[in-house]
This record gives C-alpha cells, sequence and structure tokens, in this order.
C-alpha cells in the first residue's frame, strides 16, 4: 500500500507538534512535511527529540500560494491537518488584522490549493482537516449546565475567535460547494508540554517559579474546560482516519475549572513537587483588570465523538496537569 502523505501546517507550534510526536509514535510509517512559519510560539526546538523517518520541516507561510502549491506538486499529500493559525486572544485584542490575515486568508489558500490539485491528480482518499476551537460558539452562562454541540450556532466574541469561525465557514463551504473531502474538529483549552508561556498553565507555572505575580482576570471565576493535549492529537488523528466527510467533531475535555481555583491547584501541585509551602506560591496570586470581551464559560459536548468515533479522553486531569509541571520543571 502507497504511504499515506500529510501536509501538517504550523507543526511546530504546541498542539501541531504534540501531534507530529503523536504521528511519530502510532503512525511511523506515515510521511509528515510539517510547514511551519515559526513565529514566536512555533519552534522548532519543539521537535529536536522526533523520531520519525519519513519527516521533511518546510519554514514558509501558508498565505504564500506558490509555496503551497510547490509543496503539494513535491510531496503529493493526500491528507492536510491544518494547525497554523494566530490563537492567544489578548493578542487578537490588540491586533485583530494579522488573525484575519492568516486564519481566514490562510485556509482559503490552503483549501484552494487542496481542492485543485486533488481534482486534477483525481486523488482517491484525500482529507482536508481543520483543527479550530471552542470559542468558535462564544459563551455560556456560569450558572448554566449546558454545553455546546455540533449544531450549536457560531457566535464568536473576540477577534481571534471570529477569525476563526470565519476559517470553519470557509471550511464548510468548500464541502458544501465543491464537495470537497473535509472534516472539522474543536477542542477546548489545551495544556501539556511544548505550549509557549502565553496560555495560562505554563504561564502560571514560568512566573510562580520565577518568583513573580500570577496575574489573574477579573474576578477569576471564568470557567474553562481543560484538555490534556495528547489526547486532542488522538482525536484529531481518529476524526482524520474516521471521521464522516462534511462532519465537525467536539473534543471536550469534561474538567471545568474556575480559573482562580485552577490557579490555586497549580500552587499546590509546585509546592509538592519544590517541596516548597503552598502559601508561597499562593501569595504570588494578583487580580488584574479583566480583558474586554472575556467570555464566561465554555464547555463542550463529546457525545458525537464517543458515538461516531469512540473517542473520549484517557488522561486523568490531576495526572496530566503534574505531569506538564514535571516536564516544565525539567526543561525550563
Amino acid at each position: 500500500m502507497d504511504r499515506k502523505v500529510l501536509l501538517v501546517t504550523g507543526g511546530a507550534g504546541f498542539i501541531g507538534s504534540n501531534f507530529v510526536h503523536f504521528l511519530s509514535e502510532n503512525r511511523p510509517s506515515y510521511e509528515v512535511v510539517n510547514l511551519d512559519k515559526l513565529t514566536y510560539a512555533g519552534r522548532l526546538e519543539n521537535l529536536k527529540d522526533l523520531r520519525m523517518e519519513h519527516y521533511h520541516f518546510v519554514r514558509g507561510d501558508i498565505c504564500n500560494r506558490e509555496l503551497v502549491e510547490h509543496l503539494f506538486t513535491l510531496f503529493r499529500p493526500q491528507w492536510v491537518v491544518h494547525f497554523a493559525a494566530e490563537s492567544h486572544v489578548d493578542r487578537s485584542i490588540e491586533g485583530p488584522e494579522v488573525f484575519v490575515w492568516t486564519n481566514v486568508y490562510g485556509t482559503q489558500v490552503l483549501l484552494d490549493v487542496a481542492r485543485s490539485f486533488w481534482e486534477r491528480e483525481t486523488m482517491e482518499g484525500a482529507r482536508f482537516l481543520q483543527v479550530s476551537t471552542d470559542e468558535v460558539y462564544g459563551a455560556l452562562p456560569l450558572e448554566s449546565s449546558q454545553r455546546f454541540t455540533e449544531d450549536s450556532p457560531l457566535r464568536p466574541n473576540s477577534p481571534y475567535s471570529a477569525s476563526k469561525a470565519g476559517a470553519d465557514l470557509l471550511v464548510r463551504s468548500y464541502f458544501v460547494t465543491y464537495r470537497m473531502p473535509v472534516v472539522i474538529t474543536r477542542s477546548p483549552n489545551n495544556f501539556g508540554p511544548r505550549q509557549y508561556p502565553e496560555k495560562l498553565i505554563p504561564l502560571m507555572i514560568s512566573r510562580a517559579l520565577s518568583g513573580k505575580p500570577l496575574p489573574v482576570y477579573g474576578d477569576g471565576q471564568n470557567v474553562r474546560d481543560w484538555l490534556y493535549v495528547e489526547d486532542n492529537c488522538r482525536g484529531i488523528l481518529q476524526a482524520l482516519e474516521e471521521g464522516k466527510i462534511g462532519e465537525t467533531y467536539n473534543l471536550g475535555g469534561g474538567n471545568e475549572w474556575r480559573n482562580i481555583d485552577l490557579v490555586r491547584f497549580l500552587c499546590q501541585i509546585l509546592a509538592e513537587e519544590t517541596g516548597k509551602k503552598r502559601e508561597h506560591y499562593e501569595q504570588l496570586i494578583t487580580f488584574v483588570p479583566d480583558r474586554p470581551g472575556h467570555d464566561r464559560r465554555y464547555a463542550l459536548s463529546s457525545e458525537k465523538a464517543l458515538r461516531e468515533l469512540s473517542w473520549k479522553p484517557r488522561w486523568q486531569f490531576e495526572e496530566a496537569l503534574r505531569y506538564t509541571v514535571r516536564w516544565y520543571l525539567r526543561h525550563g
């Protein structure tokens, strides 16, 4: 059987690099072409320990149509797994333009080049998987027990989530209009090794270890669902290999935490791992002015993924969080 060739965009970033490592361990026969621009959050160091026989790294921009066309001609990928995106909400508030350019236009370039190539080559079994986020659904009330399903309307509340929603709608439109073989996955806040320390968990770990204030937005009551990155990678691969064309799959963690409670729990784990008192870290917690449009609660229903893909998280939250803390203690 011909080797499966994957074009992975953003494979030097947090989730993307973990996905490439996951493939190396679970699908070693696959050939991976990793296209990454290497912005501040994409680092080759994330892949320095990679052991994969059929692996190619290409530094470049998904918005560069000529480059993307060249990669399709050279490597002939049957599958695209699209991680590449500007992804930090705070940065999108400060400068929305790059989010629209990369997340919307870059996705359109990939879709158009992939569709044209696959149709011209009459390539069987082609698939385009869009990696998305729960933030496209907007916010849920704190007091509600409701969870977003794949049929929930898209109501993004930040420039970042609006750009991701726009990309998702483009992906859907290529399925409806051109019958392009697409699948979308949406996950909540991911955590684990190799995450750039602007996101909550690695930020709190790095600042706590440096004795710096631990900034918590607003009243700290905002609720987020948390998913260990390896569980997300497994779900993405299952959706890619087994998911129904044209469908969306929510990959929820089932771990809803108020931000302030999570920060305090991190302080407890850090105390246990470093031998210091919990109060040593908790005294660093500092409440700061809330960011504009801060969504109060996210939560995903994963019933469809369980029903159609037999997917559910395997990692226990505390076990995964403790493993993550230990990883950052080792790697700085």
